[in-house]
């Protein structure tokens, strides 16, 4: 990669940029700290609730609060990181976040614990598009690119995991508020080391007006969207508020790309989703989250309910998972995405993936851990490490650094919304499944109140693991688009638009100029 084509792509030379593995540890914190929060959180809701008299009927807003906020304000962040600079929005998203994790723990009622999850949401889609965004603009070598994004991916794919282990920890010896306060001390350290090591290009910047009528409809269509999945997982698909939700979000997504596609100055360039590979990347990870959402779900409720296990136990259980994410996302996905094309990568990756999903719908209630549930989570640790790295350093390759901020958030939304579908789908597969298999065999059951109890515990087994099948469905999808769409070559092999033009048509030039990619 010669010193001039880095120079037309106004992304200084690598060998200028001497903190970058440095920043790479501070933009990897807090990226840790945010997908911690995801599932800590949910370990720590039970004594919350309990705590702050929360009823059952809302105690679903300490996470969809969070939710709403993040997916529905994610695209507005990205073009905030692109207009500020990242690397302030990422400084001041970290702020914020800890500022609102410290108001979550000292919350004495319902209430301000809903209004700082929502706080802890907007901050969140201000952080994510511009940590991922900074590794697109640093690290512009296609080895070291895939290094960083290996360790940046390991560190998305397992954290969930690592919360469930944290959060068991500090539910049961310490108190539920330590749950966010914890995240106090990733943000200061992360935010120091960010504000005095990081040097971002500065000609990276888009400082075209902002698009409000575009923040406003994307804003509230995918709010709508969120919510509608949301609602349907305890409310029914049939419910009258969740298909209002659902055709208005359709409504105003379908003026948001109108609009797009007319003003000057977009929120979302349309470029940006078009590009066949970026739209493949787009899909297939936003469908492989949502089968990882429900392995999550359904796991977590096998291993407590069924098995027995404690929140810790439970998070140590999980352990396996995250050495397969990160041995697949470091020494696989990291060691051959600049040997190989990325749908080789993705494809077989989800496809492993999908074999681990498939083990799991042999779940028995007294199936052993070693023989079954052990091998299925090194094969969807692997798979997905592998599948993940790839497709998060291929989003960012290609757009113009000036969309770094918004490519990067399209990643987090589609992963947001796969999470959203695949909790509530997922959830209402299995929750269907189990009161039919119920019905159908309390009968024969007896009238002993042991063998009552079960067929319960089947009932939930058989609807876990009729919802798996659907994962495993989704997750062949996934690899069958990612087969399909993404075409590029090995990153660094193939002409790219750099900085280009006030107008957006862009040079092209011999360098892989990072885009975005959850």
């Amino acid at each position: 990669m010669s010193e001039t084509a880095l120079k037309a792509t106004g992304v200084p030379h690598q060998s200028g940029d001497a903190n970058r593995w440095k920043a790479l540890v501070f933009i990897a914190l807090a990226q840790l700290m945010v997908v911690l929060d995801a599932t800590i959180v949910n370990i720590a809701l039970p004594s919350a609730q309990q705590d702050l008299g929360i009823s059952d009927g809302n105690r679903q807003w300490v996470v969809t609060a969070y939710a709403l906020a993040f997916g529905g304000l994610l695209l507005f962040g990205g073009r905030i990181a692109d207009l500020w600079g990242r690397k302030r929005a990422f400084v001041i998203g970290l702020t914020g976040f800890a500022a609102a994790s410290a108001l979550g723990g000292a919350a004495t009622s319902g209430a301000l614990l809903f209004g700082s999850r929502a706080l802890q949401g907007a901050f969140g889609a201000l952080l994510a598009p511009a940590a991922l965004s900074l590794l697109a603009v640093m690290f512009t070598d296609a080895k070291e690119r895939a290094k960083a994004f290996g360790i940046y991916g390991a560190i998305a794919g397992g954290g969930g995991a690592v919360g469930l282990i944290l959060g068991g920890f500090l539910t049961e010896y310490l108190d539920w508020r330590w749950t966010f306060f914890v995240n106090i001390p990733f943000a200061v350290v992360a935010a120091a080391g960010a504000y005095f090591v990081i040097r971002e290009p500065a000609t990276g910047r888009n400082r075209s007006p902002l698009d409000i009528p575009g923040v406003v409809l994307s804003t509230l269509g995918l709010v709508a969207l969120v919510y509608g999945f949301t609602r349907a997982e305890s409310a029914g698909w049939g419910d009258a508020l969740t298909i209002g939700m659902f055709v208005g979000s359709a409504v105003l997504l379908v003026a948001f790309v109108l609009v797009e596609s007319k003003v000057r100055a977009p929120l979302l360039p349309l470029r940006v989703v078009t590009e066949r590979n970026r739209g493949g990347v787009y899909l297939s990870l936003g469908l492989a989250i949502i089968g990882m959402f429900g392995l999550f779900l359904f796991l977590t409720y096998y291993l407590q309910i069924v098995k027995g296990y404690s929140p810790v136990k439970t998070g140590f259980a999980f352990l396996p998972m995250i050495a397969g994410m990160i041995t697949g996302s470091t020494q696989i996905g990291a060691r051959l995405m600049t040997r190989v094309p990325a749908r080789l990568l993705m494809g077989p990756g989800f496809l492993v993936a999908s074999v681990g999903m498939l083990l799991l719908t042999q779940l028995k209630t007294d199936t052993s851990y070693p023989a079954l549930l052990l091998p299925a989570m090194l094969l969807l640790g692997l798979g997905m490490g592998t599948a993940f790295m790839p497709a998060m350093s291929l989003s960012a390759q290609g757009v113009e650094p000036r969309d770094a901020g918004v490519a990067s958030a399209m990643v987090n939304t589609s992963q947001q919304v796969g999470g959203a579908i695949g909790t509530a789908l997922l959830n209402t597969i299995a929750s269907s499944a189990t009161a039919s298999y119920i019905k159908d065999h309390i009968g024969a059951a007896g009238g002993g109140r042991p063998q009552q109890q079960l067929v319960q515990v089947q009932g939930l087994v058989h609807g876990y693991t009729s919802a798996i099948w659907f994962a495993v469905g989704i997750l062949v999808l996934a690899a069958v688009i990612a087969l399909t769409f993404v075409n590029a070559g090995r990153p660094g092999s193939t002409l790219v638009t750099g900085s280009g033009s006030a107008s957006g048509e862009g040079a092209e030039h011999e360098v892989a100029v990072p885009v975005i990619a959850h």
